[in-house]
């Protein structure tokens, strides 16, 4: 399995902007002057040279967002199941696939209308089966204009994510909220992450990096995960479940002694208890803090 980072994806336009940019470089870069003298060869030649090069210019730009975005099965598991918590792995497959879709049909209308080309008869007839094959093409560009649009959110979403590399030595900090896994990390990497007395502060995966040994090690504060079954977590508790069960990585639980988190040692240990199985085969320290209260 493969590291993905998803902030090398380029910026998803919309429908209408890629029809405005391929229908500009159509006008730029093909002929545009019809002269008297054109026999009606290479007045078919002329429109069928537009026609062909805005459906390539379509194709080319339709590939590269399907290009970009990765497969499910070729990237690491944890990227993989963070990607079906945030947005659904079937929406996004099914979005893919529409522009996938819009591709192959607009290569199919170009063909129709070239063949159409090849028998126009006059100036006024190359000129209508151009317009009519352009205005076909562009529709169905437009059409997909939501799965566009819900590819470029989830790139924007997926690309301010940390860049947590599933395969590194790691230190996962886990544990009901409020027990002072946000402060553990800020002594020991060079992150900075948001410490309030509440529950809920880590919004998402947060990532800083320690060296101990001159090894490098690569540390995730997760946010808080409750005492629930799995079915009625949120998003958030759901984030730390995905790290939890595919990173490679040695396990800190911490426990607040105190009770002062708002959660007794009985809740903790009993949150311990239902999230053990994705401990196996992981090194596990049990972390007693607030020892002092």
């Amino acid at each position: 399995m493969v590291q993905y980072n998803f902030k090398k994806i380029t910026v998803v336009p919309n429908g209408k902007d890629i029809v405005d940019i391929i229908l500009s470089r159509t006008q730029r870069q093909t002929p545009t002057v019809v002269h008297k003298g054109y026999s009606i060869t290479r007045l078919r030649q002329f429109y069928m040279r537009k026609v062909k090069y805005t459906q390539q210019n379509f194709f080319e730009k339709l590939s590269t967002i399907i290009d970009e975005f990765p497969r499910l099965d070729d990237i690491h598991p944890f990227y993989g199941d963070l990607l079906h918590v945030l947005y659904n792995k079937d929406h996004y497959k099914l979005a893919l696939g529409q522009i996938n879709t819009a591709r192959n049909l607009i290569s199919k209308i170009a063909k129709d209308y070239v063949k159409l080309l090849k028998y126009g008869d006059s100036l006024y007839r190359c000129k209508s089966l151009k317009v009519a094959a352009l205005g076909r093409m562009c529709t169905v560009v437009k059409r997909i204009g939501p799965s566009l649009a819900y590819l470029e959110q989830i790139r924007q979403h997926m690309a301010r994510l940390p860049s947590i590399d599933p395969n590194t030595r790691t230190i996962l900090i886990c544990g009901y909220p409020n027990v002072g896994k946000s402060s553990f990390m800020n002594k020991i990497t060079r992150a900075d992450v948001d410490v309030q007395p509440y529950a809920f502060t880590t919004k998402s995966l947060f990532v800083g990096h320690t060296d101990y040994k001159y090894l490098r090690y690569q540390v995730i504060d997760t946010p808080g995960i409750l005492d629930r079954p799995f079915e009625d977590r949120n998003i958030i508790e759901m984030c730390s479940i995905t790290a939890l069960a595919h990173l490679r990585s040695a396990v800190l639980f911490f426990l607040d002694i105190s009770g002062s988190c708002g959660y007794s040692i009985a809740q903790q240990a009993a949150l311990f208890h239902s999230i053990k199985s994705l401990f196996m085969n992981k090194p596990l320290i049990i972390v007693c803090n607030k020892t002092d209260l």
